[in-house]
């Protein structure tokens, strides 16, 4: 079972339910599992009933891969909630409409980086949203590709991404495996664990730190760490423990958003290079309400149709979390005649709802108009947001911030650019696999497009806006 279940685990755990049933359990050396494989299964264990599937089982590689300050990942419990409320308070959907002129002024420079260097898509999208999170956590200006905060985070990220697919490292089974030290033969998970572990303490303190000094030093700084120590100081209830939480809190906006961003980002541009006739409407639409001489805004959301239904498809043809955060029940239980132990790790398969064919007619196949109807989004379609932020009461916190950047980024960058597939050295065109990475945050495992300037008026509209955005962001 270890062995079938360590690459790419949700499409096994969709065939044994399509075999078993929607709900399957497993006993693997003393961990209760169970595998919630469809939406209603879901929806009625971990929404209807989430005041007993909200905790989190607390696997080892939580703190190995570098997560355990991450509120994804905590126990149910008054710490978590402490988190919670103190992100909630930056990130609740009115509370985002404040970011929007930072999110517009890095999405007009990620144009600009993309029309410079259009083969490194991945890098450039990380790049943008980094500078986002950076400006609104800690007032840190990105200034390049090469500034060193890329890195910091770049580092950190890898250790959730590779470290917590369930069952891929057997120190989740076997707990005493951590205490192999990483010098010993053959220890190389070990040594992995310590190197994962540095990068998240560096990206929880660096900034937080140079966020702090830029207050002790008087200068006039405007972010979510700086409101929320000098909201402390105020009070009068400052104290190690609320300053860790603040600390926390400015690492968690990374690792609970920029894999996302980027999966459904990615996502999105691999469906434009394999599929024209896509892009082609959504240039239809863009030129429609937009017009060739501005660029989208948030105010345009509403009216575009067809890009917010690219944006659904993406996020369900590439699912980012093909099995979600697993969470766990907190005391015994039954549901639909089984017994549930206190203690289980339930995990929802979410790629298999996402390509359920009873759900989504030719799931494999990239289709935005199965998301309208009579020129509106159909509301009666199963919305993939709805699987891709989690649920019940351990639902993203961040997710309507991560939203406004994917809308705002695809927007723009489909009303100005063309996308197609790559070409080799002979100019041919170059068949593009489309696949996914077996990762707990999950890629479109090629990338490789062409990106240009649809015409010179689009070239004129990016570098007008960038100056000024460089501006707005850096300044």
């Amino acid at each position: 079972m270890l062995n079938m279940t360590r690459s790419r685990p949700w499409i096994v755990y969709r065939d044994l339910s399509h075999a078993l049933g929607d709900i399957i359990h497993l006993h693997v050396l003393g961990q209760h599992i169970v595998v919630l494989g469809s939406a209603q299964a879901i929806y009625e264990y971990l929404e209807k009933r989430s005041a007993n599937t909200s905790d989190r089982v607390q696997s080892p590689m939580i703190e190995l891969s570098g997560s355990s300050l991450n509120i994804a990942f905590m126990p149910y419990g008054q710490w978590w909630r402490r988190h919670r409320r103190s992100f909630w308070q930056y990130f609740h959907r009115e509370a985002t409409e404040g970011y929007k002129n930072t999110q517009q002024s890095a999405a007009h420079i990620f144009l600009q980086e993309l029309w410079e260097r259009p083969s490194d898509l991945r890098e450039v999208i990380r790049l943008n949203f980094t500078a986002v999170i950076m400006k609104i956590g800690y007032d840190i200006p990105i200034q390049s590709k090469d500034d060193p905060y890329l890195k910091i985070v770049r580092d950190a990220l890898e250790g959730p991404l590779e470290g917590l697919v369930p069952g891929r490292f057997l120190v989740d089974f076997l707990p005493f495996l951590r205490r192999i030290p990483p010098w010993f033969p053959f220890a190389a998970s070990q040594r992995l664990w310590v190197k994962w572990q540095a990068a998240g303490e560096r990206l929880k303190n660096t900034p937080f730190e140079e966020a702090k000094a830029k207050l002790a030093r008087g200068e006039t700084t405007h972010s979510i760490v700086a409101n929320s120590l000098e909201r402390l100081s105020n009070t009068g209830i400052s104290s190690p423990e609320e300053e860790e939480i603040v600390k926390n809190v400015g690492a968690i906006v990374f690792e609970a958003g920029t894999d996302t961003v980027l999966s459904t980002m990615l996502s999105v541009f691999t469906g434009m290079s394999l599929h024209p006739e896509v892009l082609t409407k959504a240039h239809a639409e863009l030129d429609a309400v937009i017009g060739p001489h501005r660029l989208p805004d948030f105010s345009d959301k509403d009216s575009l149709v067809y890009v917010n239904a690219i944006i659904k498809e993406a996020m369900r043809w590439h699912t980012v979390l093909p099995m979600g955060v697993p969470h766990a029940t907190i005391a015994d239980d039954e549901f639909r005649g089984y017994f549930i132990p206190a203690g289980t790790m339930v995990i929802p398969n979410t790629w298999a709802c996402m390509h359920d064919p009873e759900v989504y007619e030719d799931p494999d196949v990239f289709r935005p108009e199965r998301f309208i109807r009579d020129g509106k989004l159909n509301p009666t379609v199963q919305d993939p947001t709805a699987f891709s932020f989690g649920f019940g009461r351990r639902i993203c916190p961040g997710r309507h911030f991560a939203e406004a950047v994917v809308f705002i980024n695809v927007a723009c960058a489909l009303h100005v650019f063309n996308i197609t597939p790559p070409l080799g050295e002979d100019g041919l065109p170059i068949e593009v696999k489309q696949g996914h990475t077996d990762s707990f945050l999950s890629y479109p495992e090629d990338v490789r497009c062409t990106i240009k300037p649809r015409s010179a008026t689009a070239e004129a509209l990016i570098r007008s806006h960038a100056t000024a955005a460089r501006q707005a962001l850096n300044g």
